[in-house]
């Protein structure tokens, strides 16, 4: 029995756990599709709560690292995901959710797998946060480019401001020396429990995919691997091979490759509706493998 709850309570085991109840018992998740962008805020909040702004400053030395996870996640990763995009993907409204998988700040994933990795954590944590900020702006952007306007942009940035700036500002109050340490208990149990909500829902919502149209779920699957394996073995075989330091390398593989697998499905089904999230269900699962296997070769090379 304690080897039971042991597994249940590993951030993986839980986060797969989602993946096939969203393929067993996915048409609950019709009856809780209204609570995502909740979900996700406040799974941004508590995720948040783990970047400590005075690891900002200098800051000089932090808006080079900012802007080089920027040019990592959105100049290159999201030119990668839209070319592949644009040269295979005919349905419009597949077409629109790998736009918002294009447009998402990293994963926070990428700060705890920093670790995981033997990354630099202070690299990631100042990288993230400078994705996160400029997100606000970009992915409303490209989401308007890409869609050809057919949104007002008005919406789509108050959206960001909800879902990314107001819990990063209540994450500072979750930061109050008499909270957080019962903040920082629970912290990654939220993250974890809120993330396996939204994977469900983006897979409840779409199980049909994964029995019915392999077509769909090859596809989509085969550029969302390149973008991630693809892209991460080219980046540390040949990039970081000879530019930065080790760790640094690691941390900078993390963030072009890891995008939140919770931004896009709880955007694309707010945006575009449950055909526009099918790329995100696919996504939750990609990442999670990605995860796994750096996190196994990992313990394997450490051995």
């Amino acid at each position: 029995m304690s080897r039971f709850l042991k597994l249940f309570s590993n951030r993986n085991s839980i986060l797969m756990l989602s993946v096939v109840l969203g393929l067993i018992i996915g048409d609950l998740a019709h009856h809780i599709k209204g609570y995502t962008i909740f979900i996700l805020a406040l799974v941004m909040t508590f995720s948040t709560t783990g970047i400590d702004i005075r690891s900002v400053f200098p800051l000089k030395n932090s808006l080079k690292i900012m802007v080089s996870a920027i040019t990592l996640n959105y100049l290159i990763g999201t030119t990668v995901i839209m070319i592949l995009s644009l040269l295979f993907i005919k349905d419009i409204y597949l077409f629109y959710g790998m736009v918002v998988i294009g447009a998402s700040p990293p994963g926070i994933a990428v700060i705890p797998f920093s670790v995981i990795l033997k990354g630099d954590l202070n690299y990631s944590i100042i990288g993230t946060l400078g994705a996160y900020l400029s997100a606000v702006f970009i992915a409303p952007l490209l989401i308007l480019i890409f869609t050809s306007g057919s949104m007002s942009p008005f919406p789509l940035f108050f959206m960001m401001v909800k879902i990314i700036l107001i819990p990063i500002l209540l994450s500072r109050l979750l930061r109050i020396k008499m909270i957080y340490p019962f903040v920082e208990r629970i912290r990654g149990r939220a993250i974890d429990i809120g993330f396996a909500f939204i994977i469900f829902i983006a897979i409840g919502l779409n199980r049909q995919v994964f029995f019915s149209d392999p077509d769909v779920l090859l596809l989509i699957s085969i550029i969302l691997l390149f973008a991630t394996f693809g892209l991460g073995f080219f980046y540390m075989r040949f990039f970081g091979r000879y530019f930065g330091n080790i760790k640094e390398n690691i941390s900078q593989m993390l963030l072009l490759t890891i995008k939140s697998s919770g931004f896009t499905a709880a955007t694309s089904l707010a945006l575009f509706g449950e055909r526009a999230a099918i790329p995100s269900a696919i996504l939750s699962v990609v990442v999670l493998v990605f995860l796994l296997f750096l996190s196994i070769r990992e313990e394997t090379i450490s051995k």
